[in-house]
This record gives structure tokens, sequence and C-alpha cells, in this order.
């Protein structure tokens, strides 16, 4: 990714040709919930949280944890390659260090996984408020308000330095979008919380902004990577095959006249 120094970095740099696609790969391990139809259909996707699908006591639990552990991993790798090519400033830094938290968070979210599906199953809910539940279960709701609010930070820090410094501009188009959608979202979750109503469809849709957030991300770093492969890419000339001078002898290169011209060489 190159920017200019002006509020963005000090001096000019490109990002890594491995991060964007570590970008991609993120959004698309984050929106693993995804394989929760065919693969565990009997969680309430209207109502259940998506973090119940990788609850201790759910089908295939360590395949949507690891989800969550992968995208968080190689989102540190991205953001981690991003500040030691581009160097950034300002909102830019605050935007790309709010995905570091993320990525932190999100791992946490895997590692401190809940014992079981609260909104799926009646006897955890009464074990959750009676507070027979573990440690990694009561800290989980931490870790994941932590993941949507760096998530939705990085959105609004973003946002704000590609249209400002008018970089960035697959950023500058998409992300205000996302970042309307995800916070009207996360808004929607307390009222929807105190009803119980929809809770997993406006969660889903909270998670699926953060992977468009993702693949928005690899879209820029390969817009980026392109344009400056463009702009360092030497001009193409056909060399020649002899180079005569005063007092030289000829150089020889290869060609299909070879003959013709030592012959005129020696003469």
């Amino acid at each position: 990714m190159t920017v200019r120094s002006n509020g963005g970095s000090r001096e000019p740099g490109t990002v890594p040709a491995f991060a964007w696609w570590l970008a991609a790969l993120a959004g698309v391990t984050y929106a693993s919930w995804v394989l929760q139809f065919p693969l565990n259909p009997g969680l309430d996707p209207v109502n259940g949280y998506v973090s119940e699908l990788s609850a201790s006591d759910q089908p295939l639990h360590y395949l949507f944890a690891a989800g969550d552990f992968v995208s968080g991993l190689l989102t540190i790798v991205v953001v981690t390659a991003v500040l030691r090519s581009v160097r950034p400033r300002g909102c830019a830094l605050a935007g790309w260090l709010a995905l570091v938290v993320f990525g932190a968070f999100s791992i946490a979210d895997s590692l401190f996984a809940m014992d079981c599906a609260p909104n799926s199953d009646t006897t955890c809910a009464l074990r959750e408020r009676a507070g027979k539940v573990s440690f990694a279960h009561q800290f989980h709701s931490v870790t994941s308000v932590c993941v949507v609010t760096a998530g939705i930070i990085s959105l609004i820090a973003l946002t704000i330095a590609s249209r400002r410094d008018r970089r960035w501009p697959v950023i500058a188009r998409w992300s205000w979008l996302l970042l309307v959608i995800e916070t009207v979202t996360a808004v929607a979750t307390l009222p929807l919380m105190y009803a119980g109503v929809l809770l997993g469809v406006v969660e889903r849709a909270q998670v699926a902004m953060i992977s468009i957030w993702l693949f928005v991300i690899a879209a820029q770093l390969r817009a980026d990577r392109r344009r400056a492969h463009r702009a360092g890419s030497p001009a193409r000339t056909v060399p020649a095959r002899w180079t005569v001078g005063p007092g030289l002898r000829p150089e020889r290169r290869n060609g299909p006249d070879d003959g013709a011209w030592e012959k005129a060489a020696r003469t």
C-alpha cells in the first residue's frame, strides 16, 4: 500500500504481496459461521448468538473456534506488514491498531469459549443466571464486545483517513457503508437483548460486515500492489544484436542473421 506523507505516512511504502491474500483469507475464516446451516442446523440462527456455535457442548465447536482464531491471527499479521511498510500516523495509525485489537480479541474469543448455548438451551440459560458457568463462559461476553468495538473503531478511523487524505480509494468507497450498517446493528443489539428477539440475525449481520471489511482491506492492498507494480515497471526495449563504435570490435548478440554481420565485421 502506498500513501502520501501528508497525514498518511512518513515515506511511501509498499506492503508485501502476501498481505492482501492473508486479509482475504481472514475474511473467509471469520465467516465460518455460515457452516452452521449444513453442520449444526439445530442451533437457533434467529435468536442464538454466533458464539454459541463454538460453545463447548456444541458439535464441531472446534471448527468454529478455529475460524475466529485463524482470522484474528491473520489480521494481526496483515496489520504488522502494513505498519512495517507504510508507517501510518493519526487516524490511519489508530485504525490499523484497532484492527490489531480486533485480531487479539478474536483469538481470545476462540480461547474463552462458552460452556453451552444459553439462547438455544433452557438449562444453559438457567445455569448462566445462577452463575454456575465457568470463567471462560463469563469472560466470553467481554471479548465479544471488544471485538465489535475494535472493528467499529477501525472502520471509523480508516474511513476518516482515506477520505481526508484522498488515498485508499477502495476503503474510501466502501467503508462508510459498512460503518453505517455495523453501527446500526450494534446499537440495535441493546433493545433486542432486552426483548430477547432477533439477536442471532443482528449479530450475524455484524459479523458479516466485519468479514466484508476484511475483504475491502484485501482489495485495497491488492489495488496498491498493482499500482506500485505499474509505476515501477521499466520501459520495454529491444536490445541491439551488435554494438559497433569507433575503435571498437563488434560485440556479438544472438540473432538470426549473425553470419551476415560477421562478414560485415571482417570487412
